[in-house]
């Protein structure tokens, strides 16, 4: 019996391994699209995205030996996100027309801490009017992808095994958890302005369903929600903090968190009141709402006085 037991013990630690590979994998890629909501000044953003074609105008230092592989690295990210992109570079009236100018600077012009940067413009917190790219001549090609994400309305910087993360990764291509953000973002399911926790669901969901397992893949996503609306409770009454990955980025600031938290209250409020990531609860929604309202929050008080 000690042969047999031995035997199909050695028989079974390898899939109960890979289960417990697959999972630890799922939740780290759950947290990873919980910190991609995530701004570096230490505030949860909105959903924003483009609703028309993409025109982009690539120029500056070297733009010629760029211009392939950022169109490359464009091209990847539009595809999978179902958006059509135009490079209109070469037309008379490119400055006129595109809606997306990359350039590329001297070696000199940007910081080493911070070599590309995207600037996303948008009237309302919805959709994306317009963005502007810059990056060195020297970091172009690992900017390329990283920044190619921002420009698609992803802005945060998370941890983990995407291209939005501080460059750790080979960066010549999207990573799978890069396809899965894109998918989910301009997916009929996800609706520009979204909030934190209104996304988190549609992200989760599609990554769900890359897994092997979808129960327990279901189970990781329910027991990940439970986890982070308790630590998001914490975190809006003044008593948690930020992503780690916030922290690490240096970039936040007191008001950035101050902010963040009355933000959070705002979302954890439209969380109970939709049902979404939470269950629905009036009685949770208006306390929320009513703590953001007293931190000065707009949304929270007109929200508020539909109720009243």
């Amino acid at each position: 019996m000690r042969r047999i037991c031995w035997g199909l013990c050695l028989a079974f630690l390898p899939a109960a391994a890979a289960a417990a590979a697959a999972t630890d994998e799922l939740d780290q890629g759950l947290a990873t699209l919980w910190e991609v909501l995530w701004h570096q000044s230490g505030t949860p953003t909105r959903v924003v995205r483009w609703e028309n074609d993409i025109r982009v105008r690539i120029g500056g230092v070297n733009a010629a030996t760029h211009r392939e592989h950022l169109l490359k690295a464009l091209g990847d990210v539009t595809r999978e996100a179902g958006v059509k992109l135009v490079d209109v570079s070469g037309q008379v009236d490119a400055e006129q027309t595109a809606n997306l100018t990359i350039e590329i600077t001297p070696d000199n012009q940007l910081e080493d801490n911070q070599p590309c940067v995207t600037y996303l413009d948008f009237r309302t917190e919805t959709r994306i009017d317009s963005a502007t790219v810059q990056m060195r001549d020297k970091d172009a090609w690992r900017c390329a992808y990283h920044e190619s994400m921002h420009v698609m309305g992803v802005r945060g910087h998370p941890a983990g095994q995407t291209v939005l993360s501080y460059f750790p990764w080979k960066i010549d291509g999207l990573l799978p958890l890069d396809r899965v953000m894109l998918r989910a973002w301009y997916s009929n399911r996800m609706a520009a302005g979204m909030t934190p926790f209104e996304a988190l669901p549609v992200l989760a969901d599609e990554l769900v369903a890359t897994a092997a397992d979808k129960q327990a893949a279901i189970r990781s996503r329910d027991q990940f929600f439970g986890g982070i609306i308790q630590k998001m409770h914490a975190y809006a009454n003044g008593q948690g903090d930020v992503p780690a990955v916030i922290k690490r980025s240096g970039k936040s600031t007191p008001d950035g968190i101050r902010f963040g938290r009355s933000e959070m209250s705002y979302f954890l409020g439209i969380a109970y009141l939709e049902g979404v990531t939470v269950q629905r609860d009036a009685t949770q929604a208006v306390k929320w709402l009513e703590r953001a309202a007293n931190l000065g929050n707009r949304n929270a008080q007109t929200k508020l006085g539909g109720f009243r």
